[in-house]
């Protein structure tokens, strides 16, 4: 965080540990831009901790930092975080095949973003629109 190419976020739940939000790689200039990757506890999974987390982060890279899009990449298989990126209604832009190695092999991770035009409002505000439907 010092350095402005990444942060790392806690997420309680009841005041209690649940899970990680971290930024990666964020860059300014030109491409102004960083990706969002996260964790949450089984034991606090389906309560919108993630979703919320995100959603405050991007803002805050939207509105704090200055940045144009965010992106998060994702396991295909990953279901729960496939559903935190349509909650929030990141748009899917494709297959990154091979991108990250994880369990001993290369993992095929499928890219979601939004840039800060696409936002319109918040995107907490997003998220309690998806979540009141």
């Amino acid at each position: 965080m010092r350095d402005g190419t990444g942060m790392a976020w806690v997420v309680l739940v009841d005041d209690e540990v649940a899970g990680q939000l971290n930024v990666a790689n964020i860059l300014h200039g030109s491409v102004s831009s960083a990706t969002i990757g996260y964790w949450i506890g089984k034991d606090f999974a389906g309560r919108n901790a993630i979703p919320i987390a995100v959603a405050l982060a991007t803002d805050y890279l939207f509105d704090s930092v200055g940045l144009h899009r965010v992106e998060i990449d994702i396991r295909p298989e990953n279901t729960p975080s496939l559903r935190v990126v349509e909650k929030l209604g990141l748009r899917k832009e494709g297959l990154k095949e091979r991108f990250i190695h994880i369990d001993g092999a290369w993992r095929d991770h499928l890219v979601f973003a939004i840039t800060k035009e696409e936002r319109e409002g918040s995107m907490l505000g997003r998220l309690s629109n998806t979540l009141e439907q």
